[in-house]
Parts: C-alpha cells; sequence; structure tokens
C-alpha cells in the first residue's frame, strides 16, 4: 500500500521517499546550516536520525502488510495492526513533504521529479501487474497507468503532491485548506479509482504538514518530556484499539474509499477524518520522538527505503498468490505470527540493503539524460 514512496520521495511510503538529491526528502539533515567555508562534502552530509526513522517506517509497513493475510482471529494482531496503520504511512509521507519543501518546478528538480518517481511508477506499476497476471493466474489483470496496484499509489500520490508543492506553499493557511479536501474527499463517493485519488486527498494534510515544518520542530519531538509522554500515549492506543478492534471497518484506515462506500453515514467520513487526522499525528510525534538519533546499524538503510518498499509487495504478495498462507494455517497463531513478523521485517532490511540499491537503481533512479535537453531554456 508507502508510499513511499526520496523515499518514501519515493514515498509507500510509503513509501519509503526519495527526496530531490541535496536533501533527498528525507535524508537531508535538519541540523543547522553548515559556515560558509564548509567543504561539498560536509554540506550534503546526510542526517541519521532522518535516515532512521525512513528506515523504522519501512520496517513498519512490510510487518503491516505480512499481517493481513493471518491476522483473522486474533483480535490482538488486529489491535496491533490498526496502530500501526493509523501512523506508519502518515509518518512517511510527513517526511516525505519535509524533504519537498524546496520542489519548485525547476528543471532539475522536475528531471528528478521524472526519473525518480514517475518512471519507478510505471515500471512498477507495470511488474505488479504483470506479477498479478502471472503468479496469481489472472490472465485478464490489465496494466493500467490510471489504476494503482497494491502499493504502488504511494508513487502516484508522491508525484502529484510534490508538483502542487508551490500552490501548498502559497497559501497563507494550507494546512486547514489541505484538511478540507480530506473531508470533503472522504463524502464524495464520486471521486472513484483513477490514480488512487481519495488517497491523495485524504492523506494529503499529513505532506502539507511536512512542508511545514522546520528544523526546530524535529529537535521539540525529540525532547525527553516527549519521549516520556509517548509511553502513556501507545500504551493508550493499544488499549483502545484492542477495544475496537472487533467493531471498526479496516478501511477507514486505508483512506480508500468514502464513508458511503463503507455503508457509514456521509458526515461519519468528515468526523472519521478529524479524528484519524489527530490520532495519526499523536503516533506520529511518539513514534519520531524514540527513533534513534546517532548513527545505528540500520542508518545505511534509510537510503534504500525506495527499494525495500517497492519490493517488499512481491514477496506478500507472492505468498498470497501461491496459497502459501492458506496451506499454514499455524501462520495466525501467535508462533506463526511471531515467524511471520521477523520474516518480513528481515527481507525489507535485505531489501534496502546498499547492494539492492546498486542494482535496482536502473529502475528507481535512471540516468535518462538522454530524455531532457541540455539547457531547458533555450527551444
Amino acid at each position: 500500500m508507502f508510499q513511499a514512496p526520496s523515499v518514501f520521495t519515493r514515498a509507500p511510503l510509503p513509501p519509503a521517499t526519495r527526496e530531490p538529491e541535496p536533501r533527498r526528502e528525507q535524508k537531508p539533515t535538519a541540523a543547522a546550516p553548515a559556515p560558509a567555508q564548509a567543504s561539498p562534502t560536509a554540506a550534503k552530509r546526510r542526517d541519521p536520525y532522518f535516515d532512521n526513522v525512513k528506515y523504522l517506517a519501512i520496517v513498519l509497513v512490510a510487518v503491516a502488510h505480512a499481517w493481513e493475510p493471518v491476522m483473522d482471529g486474533s483480535r490482538a494482531t488486529r489491535a496491533l495492526y490498526m496502530i500501526v496503520y493509523t501512523f506508519h504511512m502518515p509518518a512517511f509521507i510527513l517526511i516525505s513533504g519535509y524533504f519537498s519543501r524546496t520542489f519548485d518546478m525547476s528543471a532539475p528538480k522536475v528531471k528528478r521529479l521524472i526519473t525518480g518517481v514517475a518512471v519507478p511508477y510505471v515500471l512498477f506499476e507495470t511488474a505488479y501487474s504483470l506479477f498479478k497476471r502471472y503468479v496469481d493466474d489472472s490472465p485478464d489483470t490489465s496494466i493500467s497507468l490510471v489504476d494503482p496496484l497494491y502499493l504502488t499509489w504511494f508513487l502516484i500520490a508522491l508525484f502529484i503532491w510534490r508538483v502542487t508543492t508551490p500552490i501548498w506553499l502559497t497559501l497563507r493557511h494550507p494546512l486547514p485548506v489541505a484538511l478540507a479536501i480530506a473531508m470533503l474527499a472522504s463524502i464524495s463517493p464520486d471521486i472513484g479509482d483513477d490514480l488512487d485519488l481519495q488517497r491523495v486527498f485524504q492523506f494529503l494534510p499529513f505532506f502539507v504538514l511536512g512542508l511545514l515544518m522546520k528544523p526546530e520542530h524535529f529537535q521539540l519531538v525529540r525532547r525527553r518530556e516527549v519521549r516520556l509522554l509517548a509511553l502513556p500515549l501507545f500504551a493508550g492506543a493499544l488499549l483502545f484499539a484492542y477495544w475496537i478492534a472487533p467493531r471498526m471497518q479496516l478501511g477507514w484506515l486505508y483512506r480508500a474509499n468514502s464513508a458511503q462506500e463503507m455503508d457509514a453515514p456521509w458526515w461519519s467520513g468528515a468526523v472519521m477524518s478529524l479524528a484519524l487526522f489527530g490520532c495519526a499525528l499523536a503516533l506520529t510525534i511518539g513514534f519520531l520522538a524514540w527513533v534513534p538519533r546517532r548513527n545505528m546499524w540500520f542508518t545505511v538503510l534509510g537510503a534504500g527505503t525506495i527499494c525495500g518498499y517497492l519490493l517488499h509487495g512481491f514477496l506478500i504478495k507472492g505468498a498470497v498468490y501461491t496459497g502459501l498462507f492458506d496451506r499454514h494455517t499455524w501462520l495466525s497463531g501467535p508462533a506463526g505470527l511471531v515467524i511471520v513478523s521477523v520474516v518480513a521485517a528481515g527481507a525489507v532490511t535485505l531489501m534496502c540493503s546498499p547492494p539492492v540499491a546498486r542494482a535496482l537503481k536502473f529502475a528507481t533512479e535512471p540516468d535518462m539524460k538522454w530524455a531532457f535537453r541540455k539547457d531547458p531554456a533555450k527551444r
């Protein structure tokens, strides 16, 4: 489903996301600007905190996707799934927005948008369609670039969000406008499935909030008091999720449909949009507060989260298409859920590794100099 993904600048989301090179939507540093005499290498140094955020977020995305086929019958797993789904993509999208702040439709950034988001979308949308057609024995599966399949929605959403960045940065009160759009989308069943616009609109407030974030906001989030408050926050969220798990439709968390399409009163769409935004924001802050600030063993993997995001879907869907979960029903038990979680986390970790990122660069960040004018200003 995160993006994305640049990670998620390539979001998801997931990500998972790719940012413009200097700041690489999640990689640039949130530290104070370097002195004028700083070396070019120092200027491009990545902030380990944001790479840590991206890696941990993509692990949550993969694990949550792995839980979907096996969580039926386990109220506790459903509750955990609801908590993770409440904030994992919002967190990824917020970081994507934060690293999209300088997008201005200039030629270099448009090139990166095309090669880092549009081209991967076309390639992986095609790949997932063919994968379903042949592995799931679904010959009628069409290759459609206007109807995103599975997790590719994040890339098309990120493309749309980035293209509209100058608009959001021009408005006096962009967040209330984005929230209004999300609320209207949630009560508009006629939007349809093209480009997954329901998700584009309903997740929009998190991207816009990311655009408004400043380095000092992340400094506030990482204060000791916030970390301590995050503990009872997640404990309370777990208890609430356990209580509401049998009563709430998961479709609210996916933000892919209007209230009417989920057989709910039209007004509930607007109410749930605001409620979920508040819950997602609180849990995202709690998550960001506990992400390590220093270099960790997994920090380097933050640069490859777009690969983890785009590849792990083949693993999850492959297991579903081949009937793995149907044949091994014990995977729905406590031990099986642990194994599924560990395998998903381990697999996505390998997929984010530098060797995989280098091998997949032709698809996630292709060199397409042949496709662009050397001097766009000249016609």
